[in-house]
């Protein structure tokens, strides 16, 4: 496969966040290794690198104290370097989590007050959000959770958190802003557990709220990871559902801390039909990487990193060409999923004629336990053809 293969290209709608590739190598036991990285100067090397947008939470691009001017000055210079470069915002945040006053949670906090400030800041940004163009509205809920489950009653919690999604739901749709909301799912980290911590728990809770069919989700490979889940089932699960409106790329070493890692570095069979997955679905959005250049690089190393996450995507989406087009595999796929058209006939929707010409077949359980499955030999060939031997 020639490099040349892989070179990114804006329709493949690739995006970083600012607070991705702007990360400066800070973690709990270290300070940063690298300068700040400019937001207009992420925005001019993200677009000569062939990626189609940039994302950020409010204060990724306006400091939390800034004033009405400074905020002016920055957002025009910022809007400046997109039209000079050609990059979108397609999706836009709120930090709801690194300032003290949510230490004990946004829209979840006990005091009504944080509560209500955290409404005005989240209202604050969609503003911002819909300036740059966002029309994909991501929460992250990373400080909705608890230490001590004594100090605060989990149903009121998400009382307080479905009311807080009702208003904003409301919000967007008086200022005709067309936003769709994307939720985020985390077990634990930065709170020692945090509320609706998987896709699923996050799915189930959509149903609750007032405006179902604006909301979906926003799943993350490392973020399911850190729960030992399979992320690739978690993403057939929101687009069997609908709800797929956003997708963070990263990578991450097992049910660890969690690492954003760059995206295909260690997860590669699971990626790789996470890929597949994503480009035979028909889902349309962003491809966005949520993950951080390692500790060790200066700004160079950032922007190999970027190109990398970029790169290794494109590598997995050949790679689902190729699986689709070789004929061993395709025969035992074939092989595999036989069935006589008269048995599919009857599976699916009920009807009390299928109900009771199924209670008639003649199926011996025993004939059917000893069909071969050829997992094995399939699965081997995946790796080969993942691993370049075929």
């Amino acid at each position: 496969m020639a490099s040349n293969n892989f070179q990114p290209k804006p329709e493949h709608k690739f995006t970083f966040g600012l607070w991705t590739v702007g990360n400066r190598g800070r973690d709990p036991f270290g300070d940063a290794t690298r300068a700040t990285i400019s937001p207009t100067r992420i925005v001019q090397r993200l677009s000569e690198l062939g990626a189609y947008g940039v994302n950020l939470h409010d204060n990724d691009l306006i400091p939390i104290d800034a004033s009405a001017s400074e905020r002016d000055r920055i957002v025009s210079e910022f809007k400046k370097a997109l039209d000079d470069s050609g990059m979108k915002v397609p999706m836009a945040t709120t930090n709801l989590f690194y300032d003290a006053v949510f230490k004990d949670g946004a829209f979840t906090s006990n005091d009504a007050r944080v509560r209500l400030y955290a409404l005005q800041k989240t209202m604050r940004s969609m503003d911002l959000g819909a300036e740059l163009g966002a029309k994909i509205y991501v929460f992250w809920g990373g400080r909705e959770g608890a230490e001590v489950d004594a100090a605060k009653d989990a149903r009121e919690a998400l009382k307080w958190n479905r009311e807080a999604l009702d208003f904003l739901c409301e919000y967007s749709i008086d200022q005709g802003y067309g936003y769709k909301f994307a939720l985020e799912a985390k077990p634990n980290e930065p709170r020692g557990d945090i509320y609706l911590p998987t896709t699923g728990a996050m799915l189930g809770f959509i149903a609750t709220l007032d405006h179902p069919d604006m909301v979906g989700v926003n799943p993350e490979v490392g973020h399911e990871q850190m729960s030992g889940l399979n992320f690739y089932h978690a993403v057939a699960q929101a687009l069997e559902a609908g709800k797929l409106f956003h997708i963070d790329l990263n990578d991450q070493k097992g049910p660890r801390f969690d690492q954003d890692l760059r995206f295909g570095s260690e997860s590669i069979k699971n990626l790789f039909f996470l890929v597949k997955l994503l480009e035979e679905s028909g889902y349309e959005g962003p491809r966005h990487f949520d993950a951080h250049s390692y500790r060790s690089e200066n700004e160079d190393g950032v922007w190999v990193f970027a190109a990398g996450c970029m790169r290794n995507y494109l590598i997995f989406k050949e790679k689902a060409r190729q699986f689709n087009e070789d004929a061993e595999i395709q025969a035992l796929l074939k092989e595999i999923h036989a069935a006589a058209p008269e048995d599919s006939e009857l599976l699916g929707r009920y009807s009390r004629a299928k109900a009771e010409k199924i209670k008639t077949l003649q199926l011996d359980r025993t004939h059917l336990a000893a069909k071969p499955l050829p997992y094995e030999r399939l699965d081997q060939l995946t790796i080969d053809l993942l691993l370049g031997v075929r």
